[in-house]
């Protein structure tokens, strides 16, 4: 079983380039199936979650390998519209095939997802759009038999802002007929990142990022060349890491417009950020402060993969700040992990109170899902002593190599791998 080790008290310093944005190479990958050929995608992290979705793609019959750090997939082979369980399982954002398969070959068959256990995170929103288009989905012992032998555009709206319902409807929109408009539609930049993809390959979608899509469906696609956004979330931790460290950190690539909520939660608690188009610099130099509570919303308000990163940060700030989680009812998992390392949480429900803790000392810790393990990563680096973090597959799906990229700050961290590399 693989470990993180990190030895706490240095001060980071230095400058390292922000991979690609997992939640925005996945619905990409699943949208390849659309264009009938090949995508070059530049920039595709390389984790576990694409590594789940290249399994699916080639199981479906499609080509997919690796030249440098792009990822190449070729669909023009897709001869199935099937997903095993076992491949459905292993990440959340596997719903996302089913509107595009849907698309292009009239049928689908497929469990439902996996992933974080982060309470619960329907899928009816996808399910209600894709039926309104035409599709006849019947639920049959934790599988979904899906059937659109002709899907045709309409006004589509969701009662929420789902992001994974939002992009599963831009896809099978695309495949059918007519316009298709989608109201309170998720506005994350990860949603046009899609659309210009999409757009890329031939595709009429537009208004991502605003709170109505349009698609007009029917178009000819074709594959392309096409480079992944920056992680925003993924700079968020790099930026809490220096924040809670202390020290310098520039984050080449990073776009403070996607994480800006962040950035002023960091100014606010005492730190300097200096930002451009394609950069973005922190520095801290004195203790970090309390701030005004944070309640996590869909973008453009704070994102909830950036809450448990910011909570580690500030445990050792001074005063007492409030976090209150709106989008997932299980998200506070790291809140004991963190007190094990002498920090002072206290959670009722959907809120956690931290009071800032004179110190964090070193502690065998586990990490039970993707950002709460990031969060341990944070919190290890300004304690007293080593800490030890297991659980470190859930690390890995979203973060190409963590302990190289803080390793390259100058935090003392490695990483030590099981006899089976896991």
């Amino acid at each position: 079983m693989s470990q993180i080790i990190v030895q706490g008290g240095s001060t980071l310093s230095g400058s390292i380039a922000v991979q690609g944005a997992k939640n925005s190479a996945l619905p990409i990958l699943a949208a390849t199936i659309l264009n009938r050929g090949e995508t070059v995608l530049r920039g595709c992290p390389r984790l576990r979650d694409v590594d789940a979705s290249v399994r699916i793609l080639r199981h479906l019959g499609c080509e997919a390998r690796w030249e440098g750090d792009a990822l190449v997939v070729n669909t023009a082979g897709l001869c199935r519209s099937d997903i095993s369980d076992t491949l459905m399982r292993e990440m959340r954002s596997s719903a996302i095939f089913l509107g595009a398969i849907l698309a292009r070959c009239g049928q689908a068959d497929l469990s439902y997802p996996g992933g974080c256990e982060l309470g619960p995170r329907p899928i009816d929103l996808h399910l209600t759009g894709l039926r309104d288009l035409g599709a006849d989905i019947r639920e049959d012992g934790g599988r979904l038999c899906c059937t659109a032998p002709r899907l045709v555009g309409r006004e589509l709206i969701l009662s929420l802002p789902s992001v994974g319902a939002t992009e599963n409807l831009m896809l099978a929109a695309c495949g059918g007929e007519g316009t298709t408009s989608i109201s309170n539609a998720a506005r994350e930049p990860e949603i046009e990142d899609l659309q210009n993809y999409l757009c890329a390959c031939g595709a009429k979608v537009s208004g991502a990022g605003t709170s109505t899509v349009t698609v007009e469906g029917g178009a000819a696609l074709h594959g392309c060349a096409y480079t992944v956004m920056p992680d925003r979330i993924v700079a968020a931790t790099y930026l809490c890491a220096a924040a809670a460290a202390g020290g310098v950190a520039r984050l080449t690539g990073a776009k403070e417009r996607h994480l800006a909520t962040v950035t002023a939660a960091l100014r606010e608690a005492g730190c300097t950020v200096q930002a451009d188009e394609n950069d973005i610099t922190l520095r801290r130099e004195q203790d970090l402060r309390a701030i005004r509570p944070i309640h996590t919303a869909p973008y453009p308000g704070f994102p909830t993969d950036a809450q448990a990163i910011l909570m580690a940060t500030l445990a050792r700030s001074r005063g007492v700040t409030v976090f209150e989680e709106n989008i997932f009812t299980n998200r506070f998992r790291h809140v004991d992990e963190l007190t094990r390392m002498g920090a002072d949480i206290r959670v009722s429900g959907r809120v956690a109170v931290v009071s800032g803790a004179e110190r964090l000392h070193g502690a065998t810790v586990r990490s039970t899902d993707l950002r709460g393990g990031a969060a341990l990563c944070v919190a290890a680096l300004m304690a007293e002593g080593e800490t030890t973090i297991s659980g470190v597959e859930h690390i890995d799906r979203g973060y190409e190599d963590i302990t190289r990229a803080l390793g390259a700050l100058g935090a003392h961290i490695r990483r030590e791998d099981g006899p089976d590399g896991e």
